[in-house]
């Protein structure tokens, strides 16, 4: 799981962590999760703004490129604040299975997605 919001990283750590034998590995950056791709990751939670301390970062949408032509069936699911339709269609047609809105029910509808996407 790759988010720079810290507060976002430990909620979804804390509500993933244990269930269905899930082991959760949380990078506060792309640049971060690209050098760990080591641990083969059986799906990528990926947020689309990746900012945090570093202007220089790469975005969620650099990223997704890089983690795609590193393993191209990798499923990546983006996590977005404010995700209008055109980034949305952008994020899928470079590979992400699906892009979600941080919103009320977010992670019960990433939980969803993700017992969709590892089975």
């Amino acid at each position: 799981m790759v988010d720079d919001d810290k507060v976002i990283l430990n909620l979804l750590e804390y509500v993933f962590q244990g269930k269905n034998d899930y082991r959760i590995k949380t990078f506060v950056s792309g640049e971060n999760c690209l050098e760990n791709m080591h641990l083969k990751p059986d799906l990528v939670v990926l947020d689309y703004v990746l900012s945090g301390s570093d202007k220089n970062a790469m975005n969620g949408l650099e990223t997704l490129k890089k983690l795609i032509k590193k393993s191209r069936d990798l499923p990546v699911i983006i996590l977005s604040g404010n995700t209008d339709d055109k980034t949305s269609e952008e994020m899928i047609r470079h590979g992400a299975r699906k892009v979600l809105r941080k919103n009320d029910y977010f992670i019960d509808k990433l939980e969803k997605y993700i017992a969709t996407e590892i089975r």
